[in-house]
């Protein structure tokens, strides 16, 4: 009961905030922040988008809506509703991801639970104080729903009405059905995120595996046997971003979408300054070395999948979790509403956060260059006494910053399972303390 109020508390202090701002020009300072509304999801190009639309003009034609098509139609049917209540609209969208995220804390507690029991047998003598009892994983559903309608990633998309909330919510639900168990919807969720941003195709990794894992359906599969569902329960991903694409086809009557959605998130071709390094590399890059270079970045993003899979096979929630991190940091066109997805997730491990060795040092760079941002870009832009290097800097120390809190985290994790299946002392054959290292 007493969750449920702090839930509810969470809820109505995140909507008023978020309705009091809307009633000041601060908004329209955070719809023009590259920070937050880029080339994909500025709240601008859709509604140009959608009023060439309107004049029978394909919003596709030019280089200026990049938006799919499905998408186009949800906010032409949005802006007619309501159209001079957007604000309602995204407020609403942050409502609905704030009960999914509260669904994804109960279910994601039951399943921490459940995976312990059926370790247990792995673990070490004496690792007593790390196994997790239902006061320890009951505050988790709290602290994400707190963490979502309090985050100030959060309320920055909300209030610059980036489209990337409706990217979030796919997430999120990709999440919560992975954690009940529907495979259907989950392969549905992760279909439609794909269709809207191309890198949650790494999301199928984790859904396969913890789908085939033993802690989902209570047995452990033959090597052969493992590798056949996995396959077909990929098949059924590919399947359903396939009939999205092709549904988009019947909607158009081309595939001329393509090059406009996702060939502009492969091809990169709108280099205006945002949180990611695309931008200033491709910028600075001579026109014949582009191809090759897009490839490597490109690669770059996905490359880590297989890996984690590897190492992470056995924690398929956590490897989420990571990949959904490392596509804020190398996607193409980044913005705070990446961050805010893996933000708002965090308190999942608060389990391991003991195990975390630069909580300070990240915390304070997230800080530093959320302030910085928007004043090095004044100056680069309106005060002329800096240039695009000041910016590029604030930008790469952001992305540097994901990337201690994502390796800090992987660190944490892997060293309290370590400690579970080994015990909490280690010594050298010599009888002097071990040093563990991850490798």
């Amino acid at each position: 009961m007493a969750f449920n109020i702090g839930i509810g508390v969470c809820l109505a202090v995140g909507v008023m905030i978020r309705l009091s701002l809307f009633r000041t020009d601060i908004t329209l300072w955070f719809s023009d922040r590259g920070e937050i509304s880029n080339a994909l999801t500025s709240w601008r190009k859709v509604v140009e988008g959608i009023a060439l639309s309107d004049n029978d003009i394909s919003p596709y034609s030019g280089d200026l809506f990049h938006e799919t098509p499905i998408m186009l139609r949800v906010f032409k049917m949005v802006t007619k509703m309501m159209p001079n209540k957007l604000h309602y609209f995204f407020v609403l969208l942050d409502i609905i991801n704030g009960l999914i995220i509260a669904s994804i804390g109960k279910h994601f507690s039951h399943y921490l639970l459940r995976k312990q029991l059926s370790d247990v047998k792995k673990y070490a003598v004496g690792v007593e104080k790390l196994i997790l009892r239902k006061d320890d994983v009951d505050m988790i559903q709290l602290s994400m729903v707190a963490t979502h309608f309090l985050n100030p990633y959060s309320i920055a998309i909300c209030l610059g009405k980036s489209t990337a909330v409706i990217n979030n919510l796919f997430i999120y639900l990709t999440f919560m059905f992975m954690l009940k168990g529907n495979v259907l919807m989950c392969m549905a969720t992760i279909a439609l995120a794909t269709y809207q941003s191309l890198y949650p195709i790494m999301l199928l990794a984790p859904a396969v595996i913890y789908f085939n894992s033993k802690v989902h359906l209570g047995k452990s599969y033959k090597e052969s046997e493992f590798l056949s569902q996995c396959s077909f329960t990929t098949t059924i991903g590919m399947a359903m971003i396939g009939c999205l694409y092709g549904l988009s086809y019947f909607m158009e009557g081309s595939f001329k979408f393509l090059h406009a959605t996702t060939g502009f998130i492969l091809g990169v071709p709108d280099l205006t300054p945002n949180l990611g390094v695309f931008w200033y590399f491709f910028t600075e890059m001579f026109e014949h070395f582009r191809p090759f270079f897009i490839c490597v970045f490109q690669i770059n993003a996905f490359l880590y999948t297989v890996p984690l899979a590897i190492k992470l096979r056995d924690h398929p929630v956590f490897l989420a979790y990571v990949l959904v991190t490392l596509m804020s940091i190398f996607k193409s066109y980044p913005s705070y509403a990446d961050v805010a997805v893996f933000i708002t997730l965090l308190p999942m491990w608060k389990h391991v956060f003991s195990y975390m060795r630069n909580t300070f040092i990240v915390a304070n760079m997230f800080l530093v260059c959320t302030v910085l941002s928007p004043i090095l870009w004044h100056l680069w832009i309106y005060a002329g006494s800096a240039n695009a290097n000041f910016y590029f800097a604030i930008a790469l120390t952001f992305s540097t910053a994901q990337i201690f809190l994502v390796t800090d985290l992987l660190f944490a994790y892997l060293r309290r399972e370590f400690d579970l299946t080994n015990g909490l002392v280690h010594k050298l054959d010599n009888g002097k303390d071990a040093q563990v290292m991850l490798d």
